[in-house]
């Protein structure tokens, strides 16, 4: 076997997050937004120019304005202390105001979550392909996080870390706010070890196992991520499980190899081990963001991403004991 170096990555400690204090609780699964107030112009350049607090969410809500009304009148828009807003409520800038926004309508994903362990501090599942993590973008209702507060009548429940949408897996969450902090301390301090299966092709003259490092950016609002010059800021182990002959890895009917890998990676930047397979000219079939993006419908799931999360494994912030969870769920292409 080739011997693996030792990572060198630098290890800074990240900074924990405070958690924004929500003074409207939980409803059907669903935190209240929040909004903040921004800066009130004069008007005399053109620039916008609120007198309320509903003023500025009719503007920057404009389909919404009957629900806003609504909603106000209600008493269900608060400020930072849970005051409600009324119609004549001045604005001020930077100020926080918290409402809850009607779900869009979403088709369900047609997947169920297994449970895998459940206790007075955690619920570890093993979340299905096509499901996200945590309500995003088009998918709110139908995420992990909202089906789990509904079902499990858990609306404190929280992810002590996440997952693609695309990515199966384990899945970690935390059950109460107390527990919250030390738990995803141990994921943001990389105190976790964490283990992936995927399916690729084969190419036999790359010499495996291996570690890759790149530097990986991320901008907001671009779905894609990508290797940049500069120092690492991402590292993968990559090792080639058992390999076979088929159809499944050319992509066109012919036969060629493919492969089984075991993934673990140090670090965990957005969508890393998808570049990181990538990169080595390996990508993970029915990936349709790397190497090169095309575009699945929303309803298709018919050819999931074939990456899981097969293992997680930690010594218990509360308990001291270590703990493990791993799901045997199959990788189609595989099983």
């Amino acid at each position: 076997m080739v011997a693996v170096p030792t990572p060198t990555t630098p290890q800074v400690p990240p900074r924990r997050r405070r958690i924004p204090f929500q003074p409207l609780p939980v409803r059907d699964g669903l935190n209240a937004t929040r909004v903040v107030l921004p800066q009130n112009g004069d008007g005399s350049d053109g620039s916008p120019r609120w007198d309320t607090v509903l003023d500025h969410l009719v503007h920057r809500f404009p389909d919404d304005e009957p629900r806003l009304r609504e909603k106000v009148a209600a008493g269900e828009v608060v400020d930072h202390l849970g005051r409600p807003v009324t119609p004549d409520t001045a604005f001020a800038q930077h100020a926080r105001v918290f409402l809850y926004r009607d779900p869009p309508v979403e088709a369900r994903v047609p997947f169920e979550i297994e449970i895998l362990h459940r206790d007075d501090d955690l619920v570890v599942v093993d979340k299905p392909h096509f499901l996200a993590s945590i309500p995003r973008g088009a998918f709110i209702a139908e995420s992990v996080l909202v089906r789990l507060r509904r079902d499990l009548d858990l609306p404190e429940l929280s992810p002590a870390h996440r997952l693609d949408r695309v990515t199966a897996g384990v899945l970690v969450l935390t059950v109460r706010p107390e527990v919250r902090g030390p738990y995803q301390t141990l994921f943001a301090e990389r105190r976790v070890t964490k283990v992936y299966e995927a399916v690729a092709g084969v190419d036999p003259a790359l010499d495996l196992p291996r570690v890759v490092r790149s530097r990986i950016h991320k901008e907001r609002g671009v779905m894609r991520a990508s290797e940049v010059p500069g120092e690492p800021n991402s590292e993968s182990l990559v090792e080639l499980v058992a390999t076979r002959e088929d159809s499944s890895g050319t992509g066109d009917g012919s036969r060629g190899r493919t492969g089984l890998y075991r993934l673990t990676p140090h670090t965990g930047k957005t969508h890393q081990l998808r570049l990181h397979m990538s990169s080595l000219g390996l990508p993970i079939l029915h990936d349709n963001f790397y190497p090169t993006f095309y575009d699945v419908r929303p309803d298709d799931f018919s050819r999931p991403l074939q990456l899981v999360s097969r293992s997680i494994e930690f010594v218990d912030p509360l308990s001291g004991r270590p703990r493990r969870f791993e799901t045997t769920r199959p990788l189609q292409e595989w099983s």
